[in-house]
């Protein structure tokens, strides 16, 4: 299991370490109009999952900004965020902050998503930060994550592991 840190201190991670190789494990996390979203709704597209502490800290914002920029060079890479934030803190944030090529997801109701790719902070009731892309046929082809949860991810390699899926 990844080793991670949240300013400095240990935490247990809930769920299975994600590896590449593996198939993407299935999740239902919350749209911003409280609509269940699953990695089944979108199918047949690549897909960069940013994962984020909270989306209204420094560092995750940075996260979203960064690969919400990043989604128009990566054409038709679907860009999720995932965070335990409420769906209208997620949808608030994203009108002030300009966020339209990124879809922001809620995992507060049930951890569905943390569990599911090993991210869930016991301690915290959190998810830590990392990054996957999945491929169009379900497959997971790259994996950070982040060993200390308030440092940044490796955006220009997430970005080009997420134009190298097919």
């Amino acid at each position: 299991m990844a080793s991670i840190t949240f300013k400095g201190g240990p935490v247990t991670l809930l769920g299975q370490e994600v590896k590449v190789g593996d198939k993407a494990p299935e999740f239902t996390v919350l749209a911003n109009d409280l609509s269940p979203v699953t990695l089944a709704d979108s199918k047949g597209q690549v897909r960069l999952i940013s994962v984020v502490p909270s989306i209204d800290t420094g560092v995750c914002d940075a996260q979203t900004r960064r690969f919400n920029e990043a989604a128009a060079e990566l054409g038709n890479v679907k860009v999720l965020t995932v965070s335990v934030d409420l769906p209208f803190a997620q949808k608030r944030w994203c009108a002030a902050a300009g966020i339209e090529q990124v879809q922001t997801l809620s995992d507060h109701r049930d951890l569905s998503f943390g569990e599911a790719y090993g991210v869930a902070i016991k301690e915290l009731r959190l998810l830590a930060r990392a990054v996957f892309v999945v491929d169009s046929n379900d497959e997971v082809t790259y994996v950070e994550y982040v060993s200390e949860a308030t440092d940044h991810p490796d955006y220009d390699a997430a970005i080009e592991a997420a134009k190298a899926a097919k």
